[in-house]
């Protein structure tokens, strides 16, 4: 069922792309501003795993310096059918984790040490198998085809706000590029991003084979993220396992995350029909 959301939501940004396009200077705008966004993404998906880990102030660790935590991501990449990963710490008392990679063979997943004291083992090796699931299901890709067509939208009501749009539709075209097109696609954004937290969710769940797990670790790591300011860029806060800024008023209006309480409540039902 999140696979075919998934799915739905991606067409109807694609479709929104293309009326926006006719909007504002037909098939060939849309194009335009499709390939434009297209470029600009590239690069960062290309090279979204060494941006990210630096941004996060990540540094990369070996398994002599933390062989415990090296012999969990093992166990689960393989579990996953995955290459192990490159594994990375983060000195952020605030629990938290997030992996990237634009496939299997380019992953890398990231601790802080906030998580490390907080959860349990057991907790930590569901934690981990989240993660896991996002690069095994190419969530990052996933991720970077809706921020391209996204940007597309927003770059399309950009120039909508300074020529007006297709004449030719009078302004109805106009108003629909600059006002209602960049709600839509967030909107869009932030479902498409939700669902695939829930996919993850489920797969590391099943990866771990411990539900129950994965889901005292979400209401542990929402409660230390509320407690504990993590400093990270707005950019990046969507590849965590928890929003960073939960702390924060009104950080959940625009979440990239699901409640948290529907996440377990899930985590739960799957627990029960195991």
């Amino acid at each position: 069922m999140n696979n075919l959301k998934t799915v739905v939501l991606l067409a109807a940004i694609s479709g929104l792309l293309i009326a926006v396009g006719g909007a504002m200077g037909g098939a060939g705008g849309a194009l335009l501003f499709m390939g434009i966004a297209a470029a600009m993404n590239f690069g960062s998906y290309w090279f979204s795993a060494d941006i990210v880990l630096r941004s996060a102030h990540a540094e990369e660790i070996t398994r002599e310096q933390d062989p415990a935590l090296f012999d969990i991501v093992a166990d689960i990449a393989q579990r996953a059918g995955m290459p192990m990963p490159r594994v990375y710490a983060m000195s952020s008392m605030q629990p938290n984790a997030f992996a990237t990679g634009r496939n299997p063979q380019h992953a890398a997943v990231a601790v802080t040490a906030g998580i490390r004291q907080m959860l349990s083992e057991r907790e930590l090796r569901a934690v981990l198998g989240h993660e896991l699931a996002h690069v095994k299901n190419r969530d990052i890709l996933t991720s970077s085809v809706v921020a391209t067509i996204a940007s597309a939208i927003s770059t399309l009501a950009w120039m909508g706000m300074f020529f007006g749009g297709n004449r030719g539709n009078g302004n109805g075209g106009g108003i629909l590029a600059v006002i209602i097109a960049p709600i839509a696609a967030t909107l869009i954004q932030l479902g498409i991003s939700r669902s695939r937290e829930f996919q993850a969710d489920a797969d590391g769940a099943r990866i771990v084979n411990d539900p129950e797990a994965l889901g005292a670790a979400l209401l542990k790591i929402e409660m230390g993220a509320r407690r504990v300011p993590m400093h990270v860029s707005n950019s990046t806060a969507h590849l965590f396992i928890i929003n960073p800024f939960a702390g924060m008023k009104g950080a959940n209006l625009l979440s990239t995350h699901p409640p948290t309480e529907e996440r377990v409540a899930r985590l739960a039902r799957m627990s029960r029909t195991r």
